[in-house]
């Protein structure tokens, strides 16, 4: 370091000529080591000391569940990304549709001691179950600002900014127009709707009044959660403490057995059997007035609007639920395995600005999760229940953060099974076991 020696030799001696490098003042000492220091750290030695800010070159990988975006928006992103950085050429691998299948997948993935993975699409309740586990690396350096609020709180666990959110997703309530006059504020509403609909019996084929997704999967445990927050209860509280045993979660619970009773039920029994798309299909078969449903459905709706198979027209509305609803959505997280981190975070800042985000919600329907993207003019032409969608969205909840999600869900799945079977009652361990699940035991 020639300049460092030039330094040193310009510093004044306080000897006379010749006098030895021992002798040399200590003051002076103490001035050239400042001087240096403050080269340092203040000029171009500088980034010595600081994790280099250039991209890795190599494939990344992100392993992700199916795209259900129309016209595959997801793998045009990707090419987009690959025509403008051609040494960071990404790669979406898709994973069975269901769930639980995706999940299994992407942690016997990260356990692998030689996976390739370098991005992870992970649904919103994963989260915290892969950062706990140590299977992502931590963001940082990242502008958050402009993403909408809830989205953005389930990418963060312990303090900590693990993902950034992909596409968000809240439940919407579906009505016939030709049954329904009035928006219903609560389940109550539904109830008294559905009676004089089917009393009335305008439409013969119309078996009951409501449907949602009551089998044993996922959609069980998101359903069942949404009518309890219509009646005010709640199942986990914000301190994480498990409440269900309250007068509140039973009449929600009541509500749903004993909709689901009678000649004319207002729960259309068939939906203990049902997913999203077996009741998008009764919906659009006229069997129900109203129905729950994530924005998806609208898409398939509007495209069979049209009298087909001899079936009539059907003219539907969007409104919110009853109370707030699950928020839905994936996030994506860069592996903690991952050799080319930094090129990874670029991609994924990519994937969730605000361009991509316009694209995935105008041309492939999946909800953007940055609000300026509510505003534009064609988006609200292509998507017209989107001022619905981004209230609800907004009003969402999130499922119970917990590393063990998914057993809490099992369990919570289990309560609410016995509960339909037993006219709305709890099972007497009901809190016991739900906490024993949260909390990973």
């Amino acid at each position: 370091m020639r300049w460092l020696r030039r330094t040193w030799a310009a510093l004044p001696r306080l000897g006379p000529p010749g006098v030895v490098w021992a002798n040399r003042s200590w003051l002076a000492m103490g001035v050239a080591v400042g001087i240096v220091l403050t080269i340092l750290f203040t000029n171009g030695v500088q980034p010595l000391f600081r994790e280099s800010t250039e991209w890795e070159k190599g494939k990344l990988l992100v392993l992700s569940g199916r795209d259900q975006s129309e016209g595959g928006q997801r793998k045009a992103l990707i090419d987009q990304w690959n025509a403008e950085h051609p040494e960071q050429p990404a790669e979406i691998v898709e994973l069975p549709p269901e769930a639980d299948g995706q999940r299994s997948e992407m942690v016997a993935r990260a356990k692998e001691k030689a996976d390739n993975v370098d991005v992870f699409n992970l649904d919103v309740t994963w989260t915290a179950e892969f950062a706990q586990s140590g299977h992502l690396r931590p963001l940082s350096g990242v502008d958050t600002s402009g993403f909408l609020r809830r989205p953005l709180e389930s990418c963060r666990y312990q303090d900590k900014l693990w993902a950034l959110p992909f596409n968000t997703d809240a439940g919407l309530l579906f009505y016939r127009k030709d049954l329904v006059k009035e928006d219903p504020l609560e389940l109550d509403d539904i109830t008294t709707t559905s009676t004089r609909v089917l009393r009335a019996a305008q439409d013969a084929r119309l078996t009951a009044g409501y449907a949602g997704q009551f089998a044993d999967y996922e959609g069980l445990t998101v359903n069942a959660l949404e009518l309890i927050w219509a009646e005010k209860g709640d199942v986990v509280d914000e301190s994480g403490e498990v409440v269900i045993d309250s007068e509140r979660t039973r009449r929600a619970l009541r509500w749903l057995a004993d909709g689901l009773k009678g000649e004319k039920p207002v729960v259309l029994p068939g939906s203990r059997a049902q997913t999203e798309t077996l009741t998008t299909q009764a919906f659009r078969d006229g069997e129900i007035a109203f129905m729950r449903n994530w924005p998806v459905a609208h898409r398939t709706l509007q495209g069979n609007q049209d009298e087909s198979a001899g079936r009539p027209r059907i003219d539907f509305g969007v409104t919110q639920l009853p109370g707030p609803s699950v928020l839905g959505g994936q996030n994506l997280a860069i592996s903690a395995k991952s050799t080319k981190p930094r090129a990874a975070q670029a991609l994924i800042e990519f994937l969730t600005g605000p361009r991509s985000q316009q694209l995935l919600f105008e041309r492939g329907g999946l909800a953007a999760t940055r609000g300026i993207v509510y505003q534009d003019g064609r988006v609200a032409t292509q998507h017209p229940y989107s001022g619905t969608l981004l209230d609800a969205i907004e009003d969402a909840r999130l499922r119970p953060v917990t590393p063990y999600y998914s057993r809490f869900s099992d369990e919570f799945r289990a309560v609410i099974r016995y509960a339909l079977d037993h006219d709305g009652e709890l099972p007497a361990n009901a809190e016991k076991s739900l906490t024993d699940a949260l909390q990973g035991r």
